[in-house]
């Protein structure tokens, strides 16, 4: 089973969660942010990922950025080194919104992600700066700024589902990439 467990912990938030990628999108969090529970939700029942989340904050923002950080950093260390598709995109309609997310897991972090909450336009740059993922969301159309987001949360979550299937061997023009520090270079 690919999964962790992390704390974070600052001055302005206290979060604790297990993540597991091997799932069955089953999710039990614990917040006072309503609208960060119902996203968490939709992102971890699309990805059919496990997730166990108490998070408590002062303010909004801060508790947005912090689990969005605590998650990409779960998200890297459950996923470890094996191989995976590594690439999917999903375009996901709900309602009014039509929106289609990218995902590259790579160690090439970047967010481009049409948004209209800047709230959770940070979220994602969160997640996938933690994460370490190139991670790309296009709104198509939409009214309803909860519908964008909610389709976003949805299209994220079927993309990394499929992003993180276990392959047989790296899938790369560089092969894997290994690093050397200090006196081995």
């Amino acid at each position: 089973m690919r999964e962790t467990k992390i704390g974070r912990k600052t001055k302005e938030t206290d979060i604790q969660l297990r993540l597991g990628l091997d799932g069955s999108g089953h999710a039990e969090i614990e917040t006072n942010e309503q609208f960060l529970r119902h996203m968490l939700d939709t992102l971890t029942r699309y990805a059919g990922f496990d997730l166990e989340l108490a998070a408590t904050g002062d303010n909004d923002h801060h508790l947005v950025e912090d689990v969005a950080i605590a998650l990409g950093t779960a998200f890297r260390e459950a996923l470890g080194d094996g191989p995976v598709e590594r690439i999917a995109s999903a375009m996901v309609p709900m309602d009014d919104a039509l929106v289609t997310v990218s995902v590259d897991i790579i160690d090439r972090p970047y967010c481009d992600v049409d948004c209209p909450d800047v709230l959770y336009t940070h979220f994602f740059r969160s997640f996938a700066m933690s994460s370490g993922i190139t991670l790309h969301g296009i709104v198509h159309r939409g009214m309803d700024d909860h519908h964008i987001i909610e389709a976003t949360f949805k299209a994220l979550g079927t993309a990394l589902r499929h992003a993180v299937v276990r392959r047989e061997s790296v899938l790369s023009t560089k092969d894997a990439v290994s690093l050397r520090r200090g006196d081995q270079c």
